[in-house]
């Protein structure tokens, strides 16, 4: 079992920056992150996975956002830049200890974390 803890969202206003953490309590090959807007469905948004680190990311925030993760911490980081109000939601952080093919899609990952809440003011 892989617990996951979530740090780092709050308000900022349309143009800045938040940085959000994910902190895995063991090893797993890959960590993401979804979000959650409010009468949406939860949608993917960035993976990093496996030793290399590869990443992918949704179309809509390619550019602004960078995933990266320490491995010495098992811990994931979400980098968001030039914030827009339609980035508010509540992310969550996502994580696996095997390897998958469709890491965009939430039946990828066995692990979630509980949420953190991010909200971007226009």
């Amino acid at each position: 079992q892989v617990q996951l803890v979530e740090s780092g969202g709050g308000l900022v206003q349309a143009g800045g920056s938040l940085r959000l953490s994910c902190a895995a309590s063991g090893r797993t090959f890959a960590m993401g992150w979804f979000r959650q807007a409010p009468g949406k469905d939860r949608e993917f948004v960035a993976v990093v996975r496996g030793s290399g680190g590869s990443t992918d990311y949704a179309d809509s925030v390619k550019g602004r956002f960078t995933i990266s993760r320490d491995d010495a911490k098992n811990t994931v980081y979400l980098q968001m830049n030039s914030l827009k109000p339609e980035d508010t939601g509540v992310y969550y952080c996502a994580a696996d200890r095997a390897y998958r093919i469709l890491w965009r899609t939430l039946g990828a990952y066995e692990y979630w974390g509980q949420g953190t809440q991010v909200t971007v003011s226009s």
